[in-house]
């Protein structure tokens, strides 16, 4: 079984040759995606749209409107609508989006969130770039079109520059006021390692998106985001199990199985071991890493599309194999890994569950036992 223990077989030149394949299958699916969004057809990017239409046309708050949003997206001909449940600073992102036909402001969005990721991704990783543009968990929010590309780049930016320029980290953490869940680990992991400057800095730049919204929107497009949590409790619990299998979580798995009550235990079991990671992380080789790893299990409300943060977790494990050693299966269970976002996804429907929860926690523990120094190097 050596041929497991070491996978001798996985050469730079055949992993950096089937990533690059990967890509091009990428394109193809990323092209399938966007016919399948295009009227009759629907997409979440619909909710966007119409926030951009809206606010474009001067009435922000409608954006949280879902009689207005229902009646703009539905003009387009499309078989569906979808409620716009963003904090207000999104407005400034999707405005520029609802000047545009939908075709182009579909293929605009992810040409540029994917563009900016895969940028963040390879100045994280320059040797790594291949996987960093083949990462699944990109495509799949490429084809969904949905914010899981930008607060990707986001965080892996946050986590790249944390060490050189805080300041810069720090804003890129704030920035995710536009997906606050993403960044609710990130108080308690910059306050743990004394990174005050980093701190300051999301903090500031969260309470200036925020001003610059109500500034901008007004306080009625404010208040009426309040209104559209309504619609975003109704999503959760609901227990719809197209809905649930979607989700990337330990509560949407354990509640579509288990019931409520259980489902709620085992979110704050998850939680827990997040905030511990994220409290205590700062003390090892491994510590921003591994809250970043952490993020993924800190929330109970998750989606596949929003997993491309994770390509830093993964990839940085790549890189300390190759510098370092790998350990006795790594290479295995890192192409297992890879591939999770996407193959959690392909086979959710046809077993009744979403795994990717047991291959975060499985990425978390690589990740938390990676000591300074590796074993002898096996290539």
């Amino acid at each position: 079984m050596d041929w497991l223990r070491r996978a001798d077989w996985l050469t730079h030149e055949r992993v950096r040759g089937y990533a690059l394949l990967l890509v091009l299958a990428s394109l193809v699916l990323v092209g399938v995606s966007f016919w399948r969004a295009m009227p009759p057809g629907t997409t979440d990017f619909l909710a966007f749209w119409g926030a951009g239409q809206l606010t474009a046309a001067g009435d922000p708050a409608a954006a949280y409107d879902l009689a207005a949003q229902q009646r703009v997206q539905s003009a387009t001909g499309s078989s569906g609508w979808f409620a716009f449940v963003n904090p207000p600073p999104f407005l400034f992102v999707v405005a520029p989006l609802g000047v545009l036909p939908l075709p182009i402001a579909w293929a605009s969005w992810v040409a540029l969130t994917w563009g900016l990721w895969c940028w963040v991704g390879i100045r994280a990783f320059p040797r790594l770039w291949p996987l960093v543009l083949a990462y699944p968990g990109a495509l799949i929010a490429a084809g969904h079109a949905q914010t899981g590309l930008l607060t990707g780049a986001l965080l892996v930016l946050a986590a790249h520059e944390l060490s050189r320029r805080p300041r810069i980290a720090g804003a890129a953490i704030g920035a995710l006021v536009i997906k606050p869940h993403l960044a609710v680990l990130a108080p308690f992991w910059l306050a743990a390692g004394g990174r005050w400057r980093a701190f300051a800095a999301a903090g500031l730049t969260a309470a200036g998106l925020l001003a610059a919204a109500w500034l901008t929107f007004g306080t009625a497009t404010m208040l009426a985001y309040t209104d559209s949590w309504a619609a975003s409790r109704q999503l959760v619990e609901r227990l719809d199990p197209a809905f649930m299998l979607r989700m990337s979580t330990a509560f949407a798995q354990l509640r579509l199985l288990m019931g409520d009550g259980i489902a709620l235990a085992g979110a704050g079991l998850s939680a827990a071991l997040a905030l511990a990671v994220a409290l205590t992380g700062w003390r090892r080789f491994s510590g921003d890493t591994s809250a970043v790893a952490a993020t993924a299990l800190a929330s109970p409300y998750l989606f596949n599309y929003d997993l491309p943060f994770l390509v830093y977790p993964t990839l940085w494990l790549v890189l300390q194999g190759l510098e370092r050693g790998f350990r006795p299966y790594e290479k295995l269970a890192l192409v297992l890994l890879y591939f999770a976002p996407y193959a959690t996804r392909a086979a959710a429907f046809p077993i009744g569950v979403n795994l990717m929860p047991i291959a975060a926690l499985a990425l978390l523990a690589l990740i938390w036992t990676r000591a300074p120094t590796g074993t002898a190097r096996q290539g």
